[in-house]
């Protein structure tokens, strides 16, 4: 079966979900595309929205590339930096600029483009037996740049060092304790966890987590600090910021 990238959406939270049956959800080349419309689909529902979750189908996130498909393209130049800076960043860039928080829900293999794409997420909760990896160097090749400097920056150089230099395959504890993983639960309490963080985060004020995103998106890029203080306090007479406020001084659960 050709694999997909599916969207359901309940209420204010959204669930991405990668399926590819049989392959542990590695990402073909539709589903990089896929991923681009869902992403950008949900950008331009952000007010609606408050948080998205993101996990992978029976019991694995994302094993990597569909390598059954790599013959094709990827001993030509010109095709494969088309394929890396336009499929599979396309798909990346397109979380990245989600203004929207994302959870990943990580069970079983999370490997090459498993690890890019829960890199672009900002909560990563995994199962106690998912693996982590990048061992691509037996497959003959390097990561592309835009997305070793992703891996490098959310997993660290170390880390990013040892999985593409040794092909290590590391464990759930592991990357919990390199900073990668927010939690590690027992794999039957993954889906739980995520859900109920998903639900916290829903429950808060959505402006604000956007505009958090936003900040730390900007300075992720390095724009100078005044740069993005030209701008930050134009919430000021927000609804929701009076909200808030008026909740906390009256003693109540605040309605965002």
């Amino acid at each position: 079966m050709p694999g997909r990238v599916h969207l359901a959406i309940e209420h204010t939270l959204a669930r991405v979900t990668l399926s590819h049956p049989g392959k542990f959800n590695a990402m073909s080349r539709a589903m990089w595309r896929e991923l681009k419309a869902v992403f950008t689909d949900l950008q331009a529902r952000r007010d609606e929205l408050r948080c998205v979750t993101v996990a992978g189908e029976g019991g694995h996130f994302c094993a990597g590339g569909d390598i059954a498909e790599y013959p094709d393209f990827r001993f030509d130049e010109d095709a494969l930096r088309d394929f890396h800076e336009n499929e599979v960043w396309g798909g990346l860039g397109a979380m990245l600029a989600c203004d929207l928080p994302l959870v990943a829900q990580i069970e079983g293999n999370c490997m090459g483009a498993g690890v890019e794409i829960a890199s672009c997420c900002d909560i990563r909760v995994a199962g106690s037996a998912a693996r982590f990896g990048a061992p691509i160097a037996r497959l003959g090749f390097p990561m592309a740049p835009r997305e070793a400097q992703l891996v490098a920056r959310e997993a660290g150089a170390a880390t990013a060092r040892e999985m593409l230099l040794e092909a290590a395959v590391l464990g759930a504890t592991e990357m919990q304790a390199r900073g990668f993983l927010h939690a590690v639960r027992p794999d039957a309490e993954v889906a739980a966890d995520v859900q109920a963080r998903a639900q916290r985060i829903a429950a808060l004020a959505p402006q604000a987590a956007r505009l958090n995103k936003q900040t730390l998106r900007a300075l992720g890029a390095g724009q100078p600090i005044d740069t993005v203080v030209a701008t930050a306090y134009r919430y000021a007479d927000h609804a929701e910021h009076r909200e808030g406020i008026a909740a906390f001084l009256a003693k109540r659960q605040p309605v965002f």
